[in-house]
């Protein structure tokens, strides 16, 4: 069965976030259960590093990798991205906002007066 894309990428990044410290591409096969082949783990994780998700330090022969931000940081960054890249932000911004749900429109207010003082 062929994985949706980014997929392995969130696979594999769960693993970090769940990990007490920085795994090797050994240690993250291992905690997906050896589904996947240690060189697609090198790969994931060698990417994931590349875009500056994944932070990695010598351990022996290999690399450990660890996690640069949780997932709502990560999930922030990609919503920043997408408003970045469009030249309308001021009409994006007021279609996200007439979305939300009601519930959502008050956490955001306050996260708003939160911020302003």
């Amino acid at each position: 069965m062929r994985r949706r894309s980014g997929e392995l990428e969130s696979e594999v990044l769960a693993a970090l976030w769940a990990a007490d410290g920085a795994l090797t591409p050994a240690q993250v096969q291992a905690e997906l259960g050896d589904s996947l082949a240690y060189t697609t783990v090198v790969t994931i994780l060698s990417r994931l590093h590349e875009k500056g998700v994944a932070a990695r330090e010598r351990q022996g022969r290999a690399y450990a990798y660890s996690p640069v931000q949780d997932e709502p940081g990560i999930v922030a960054g990609r919503m920043r991205k997408l408003l970045d890249a469009e030249p309308d932000r001021r009409t994006v911004l007021a279609r996200f906002v007439t979305d939300l749900s009601e519930e959502d429109e008050v956490l955001l207010r306050q996260l708003l007066a939160d911020s302003d003082g």
